[in-house]
């Protein structure tokens, strides 16, 4: 027995297993090669810009710089509904995490941080103008996924619809087939 609490203390100090990092989707996505598997990995905390939008790309550069190909480690979250898991990551060290927020590569995502320090890491990135931040008026992925759309009424008081529909409001209630 003597003998083997220090191999069972020896075994508990040892650093949890990295994982290669095989591919950058964007900047929050990443996934790893866990048991010979891919593991997708959604950034917890975090909302990088859509690849569309301004900054997406060099958003996704950003975290390939940081991850791309190097050993990772991730403390799992929860599994969103892609069904990804949602973790902190560290690459090589790196809170891969916090890192695009101080780099200005990401927001907060206030829906979903649980990180009490990062607010504050953005808002130094923010100040400092930092990627994102030097554009004039940068819009978080959440909008931009999601935009409130506002329909205007052509001379005829018609109104084209999200989905291609054209009405007029008669009395507050549309009529179709303007």
């Amino acid at each position: 027995m003597k003998k083997l609490i220090p191999a069972l203390l020896l075994v508990c100090m040892l650093p949890a297993h990295a994982h290669q990092v095989i591919g950058i989707a964007d900047g929050d996505t990443l996934t790893l090669l866990v048991d010979r598997a891919p593991l997708k990995i959604r950034l917890a905390d975090i909302d990088a810009p859509e690849k569309k939008q301004a900054f997406g790309q060099r958003s996704k550069q950003s975290l390939s710089d940081l991850c791309w190909g190097k050993d990772a480690r991730y403390q799992a979250q929860t599994i969103d509904k892609y069904v990804r898991t949602v973790a902190r990551v560290t690459c090589a060290g790196i809170d891969a995490n916090r890192s695009q927020v101080e780099r200005g590569m990401a927001w907060v995502y206030p829906k979903y941080n649980r990180d009490a320090s990062l607010p504050a890491v953005e808002n130094a990135a923010r100040a400092a103008r930092r990627g994102l931040w030097a554009d004039k008026e940068p819009m978080p992925p959440w909008e931009f996924r999601h935009p409130v759309v506002t329909h205007v009424a052509d001379g005829f008081g018609c109104v084209t619809g999200p989905r291609g529909g054209r009405y007029q409001l008669v009395d507050g209630r549309k009529r179709y087939g303007c």
